[in-house]
């Protein structure tokens, strides 16, 4: 009897060992080398949370990161704080004048990019892992790209497939260059635009002027600094990406065309809910009529407000009768008996409190999927960037209203507030928008743990890749098509205007012959 029951217990365990899932060799953590390109923190937000993500699978991870945390088991950092200039706690009108007209910001992205370039390879430390002879060596390579292609040297260096991190909307001027296509502008929105859809002619042809000035602008400077004053980078063979990692979302992003390998893991960053410092909390939940959250954010000081829309804002939160907690910096002179201000809140933690009214926001992507998870209607005044178009979108959820900053008054900001708290449909579509953020087949962190483990399983999943990358423009355009179609239209019109033209001769002489 006991050998019968040892033989079942030896099949049943060979049967379970069949059963056991063997298409990714987990057991056998894989070496990942990230690198963030760009020193702003809500990039690094995005690409620090697609890390942890893969430490707690057990992969093994060197960053290279202006934003420093600290070791910790299977990650470790190169810090290169003092390659970037930092963009924290800019001042407010500056900003908006660099940055918020998209042709302009256009021009300084397309400039920046070869800094940033610069300043990545001239850190000795990453020279070191690209050395021939180096004994660094890794399975996989994670990057945040840029509006042009300096990553493939590191890659092509190193040999490795690529992932790319993009902590935006898709980057529409350089998606072409990312995926192989480029989306129609006549039903995709510009990354820059200030509309979620282009639903009028003068949306449409915008867009279409921005992404045709977009691309052809990034492309020249690309060409003339390659002639005038050419890197190593600039002749690197491309290699393009296996996967690409988007902080996106059905609620931030209207639908859209995108390639299997663009994978939303938009809300990757978002932790459970942690307590409230005491203060805070009291403040919050001593409040009968709920509480709004107000913050610009990591990169914008609302500090440097212009002084008559600060005093608009705070005439404003002085007449509603909820509480207001208020992220500034310094002391506020005159601060209304019903505002709390700090240096820094938990934002995450407090927009998921049931007292929270209202979110007043400038449309950062982190902030926009704090305030979906947490179900909380938005008051936005965008600045620059990619934050108009992700109020817009959820302007489109019917979750928010969208405002100009500079032309904010007292009337103004007061008819907005009281319309989002004390109109029911508000809180009705944030929630219905909370839960279609939250219904999907598997979390961010499950997606980025799958897909990467997936390219390293299928040496750098080039299945995966559009064909379209392997065209020229003219062709990706059928310009070669529509040349020779052209071409052959006229011959057969030539033609046949030629044999009627002939056939009228031969009338006209046979008549005059007769």
């Amino acid at each position: 009897m006991a050998t019968v029951k040892m033989s079942i217990m030896v099949w049943l365990s060979l049967f379970l060992w069949l059963s056991v899932d063997l298409r990714t060799p987990v057991g056998e953590a894989a070496r990942i080398l990230a690198v963030e390109t760009v020193a702003g923190k809500s990039h690094w937000y995005f690409m620090s949370s697609l890390l942890r993500s893969l430490t707690d699978a057990g992969h093994t991870v060197t960053v290279f990161t202006p934003f420093p945390d600290g070791d910790r088991v299977n990650y470790t950092e190169v810090d290169t704080s003092r390659d970037f200039p930092m963009k924290l706690d800019l001042d407010l009108m500056k900003t908006m004048r660099d940055y918020s007209d998209p042709f302009k910001l256009t021009n300084l992205m397309s400039k920046q990019a070869r800094y940033y370039c610069d300043a990545v390879y001239g850190n000795q430390k990453l020279a070191d892992v690209m050395a021939p002879l180096a004994c660094d060596r890794y399975d996989l390579l994670l990057i945040e790209p840029l509006g042009f292609d300096c990553v493939s040297y590191l890659a092509d260096a190193l040999g490795l497939p690529v992932i790319y991190s993009i902590p935006s909307p898709m980057i529409t001027f350089a998606e072409r260059l990312f995926t192989g296509h480029v989306s129609n502008p006549a039903c995709v929105s510009n990354m820059l635009a200030s509309h979620a859809v282009p639903g009028t002619f003068i949306q449409r042809f915008t867009n279409t002027a921005l992404l045709t000035y977009s691309m052809a602008k990034t492309k020249y400077d690309q060409l003339v600094t390659l002639f005038m004053d050419p890197r190593p980078y600039d002749l690197a063979p491309t290699v393009n990406p296996s996967i690409i990692f988007q902080n996106g979302h059905y609620i931030s992003e209207s639908p859209r065309p995108v390639t299997p390998n663009v994978i939303y893991v938009g809300g990757i960053h978002l932790k459970p809910a942690k307590s409230i410092p005491k203060d805070i909390l009291e403040f919050i939940e001593d409040s009968p009529q709920g509480v709004i959250f107000f913050t610009f954010g990591s990169t914008i000081k609302v500090s440097s407000l212009p002084g008559h829309i600060e005093q608009s804002f705070k005439e404003a939160l002085a007449d509603i009768p909820q509480r207001v907690l208020w992220k500034y910096e310094g002391e506020m002179k005159d601060k209304p008996k019903n505002v709390m201000t700090r240096k820094w809140f938990p934002q995450r933690d407090i927009l998921l409190h049931p007292k929270v009214k209202l979110f007043i926001s400038h449309g950062g992507m982190s902030g926009v999927y704090e305030a979906v998870d947490g179900g909380v209607p938005v008051l936005g005044f965008p600045v620059f960037y990619d934050q108009p178009r992700n109020i817009e979108n959820l302007v489109l959820n019917g979750m928010a209203i969208s405002m100009d900053l500079l032309s904010t008054t007292k009337e103004k900001l007061s008819d907005a507030i009281s319309e989002l708290i004390n109109d029911e449909k508000y809180a009705k579509n944030a929630k219905i928008a909370s839960n279609r953020f939250k219904d999907r087949p598997m979390t961010p962190q499950q997606s980025v743990v799958y897909w990467t483990e997936y390219v390293i399983r299928h040496k750098g999943a080039p299945h995966l890749k559009s064909h379209a990358l392997n065209l020229t423009w003219y062709q990706y355009l059928l310009l070669d098509i529509i040349a020779v179609a052209s071409i052959f239209v006229f011959l057969v019109t030539f033609v046949v205007f030629k044999v009627f033209k002939c056939i009228k001769t031969f009338k006209k002489d046979k008549v005059k012959t007769q």
